[in-house]
């Protein structure tokens, strides 16, 4: 069973924006912390941003000010909007979702994000 989908990547214009989602067929989703990931061409995977059970939210530093992590325990899902792209945002970017009891690991597959200058 797929337990993480991503969805929402695509192609922008520097400057644009774009908004992720990622649904999670985990339960109880409320007890997982959800974090993206993002793997530039030829780059090591690297952290995003993350949110966890009590929704506090950690961006690393390229992410501050532009990209905001939310989620919606209702729907099972955690956003991902970015704003002012640019072309080193390109990445394939990965949801990611750690029980916060336990330890639990889930990867989902990516979704393309591709920034053009």
């Amino acid at each position: 069973q797929v337990q993480l989908v991503e969805s929402g990547g695509g192609l922008v214009q520097s400057g644009g924006s774009l908004k992720l989602s990622c649904v999670a067929s985990l339960a109880p989703f409320a007890f997982y912390k959800i974090s993206w990931y993002r793997q530039p061409p030829g780059k090591a995977r690297e952290l995003v941003a993350d949110i966890n059970n009590v929704e506090d939210a950690h961006y690393e530093d390229f992410a501050k000010g532009r990209f905001t992590i939310s989620r919606d325990n209702t729907k099972s899902t955690v956003h991902l909007q970015m704003n002012n792209l640019q072309p080193e945002d390109t990445a394939v970017y990965y949801c990611h979702a750690r029980r916060i009891v336990g330890g639990g690991v889930h990867w989902g597959q990516g979704t393309q994000v591709s920034v053009l200058s």
